[in-house]
């Protein structure tokens, strides 16, 4: 098994998040995702909307920033690119290229993700984990896949996605472990400003006590 630079595989597939001790927000009753920013109107995407769309399952690893990877994960859902060409370009208002996405979450996380990314043939809107629905703890009812990008872009618990024809103001600006743009793990992409290997050593002493702090708050 061969691994991207600096990452250790761990245990089962740890809890992260940026909630730590809190618990995973709730499931709604009638989950959907809505869908706007730079169209010519906005889209409410039900789950059974979702449904109609070509579904697949995929293997692929999950990779945290702090240096641990969750192995041989088998995911299933619907791909990201598809979603965007059958439902989304279309709305695309003239003269408006797209070149950002904002994925966010229930529990208010959102990732930043340049388009050609999102795009990526790997990138997945997921609502099954290894045969089973996706738990609260790994971001149900749906949750973004992005293998080849740390695990701080596969947004949990997916509710709205926004296209921008710009990049947004960045909330991590002045954040002393502000993540990299791209976070693309073959290219060790971990921190905005300085190499990767550099700061593996610093995110590996976080892994233990975000661990114990996350699991306070799992429910699934």
């Amino acid at each position: 098994m061969t691994l991207p630079p600096g990452q250790r595989a761990a245990e089962g597939f740890p809890r992260f998040g940026t909630h730590l001790h809190h618990p995973p927000p709730p499931v709604p009753e009638d989950p959907a995702i809505e869908i706007g920013g730079a169209l010519t109107e906005p889209l409410r995407l039900s789950m059974a909307a979702l449904a109609q769309l070509p579904r697949r399952e995929q293997a692929a690893d999950f990779h945290c920033v702090a240096g641990w990877s969750a192995v041989g994960l088998k995911w299933e859902g619907h791909g990201f690119g598809e979603l965007y060409r059958a439902r989304v370009e279309p709305l695309v208002a003239p003269g408006a290229p797209i070149t950002h996405v904002v994925f966010e979450g229930l529990d208010g996380y959102r990732s930043i993700v340049l388009l050609e990314d999102a795009l990526g043939a790997d990138v997945l809107i997921a609502d099954r984990l290894d045969g089973a629905p996706l738990d609260s703890d790994h971001g149900a009812p749906l949750r973004l896949v992005s293998p080849s990008q740390y695990g701080f872009i596969s947004t949990k618990h997916l509710c709205r996605i926004e296209f921008l024809t710009a990049a947004p103001p960045d909330p991590d600006r002045w954040s002393p472990i502000a993540g990299h743009r791209r976070a693309r793990v073959w290219r060790e992409e971990r921190h905005r400003l300085l190499p990767g290997r550099v700061v593996r050593p610093v995110y590996r002493a976080l892994i233990a006590p975000i661990r114990r702090l996350s699991a306070l708050g799992s429910r699934g």
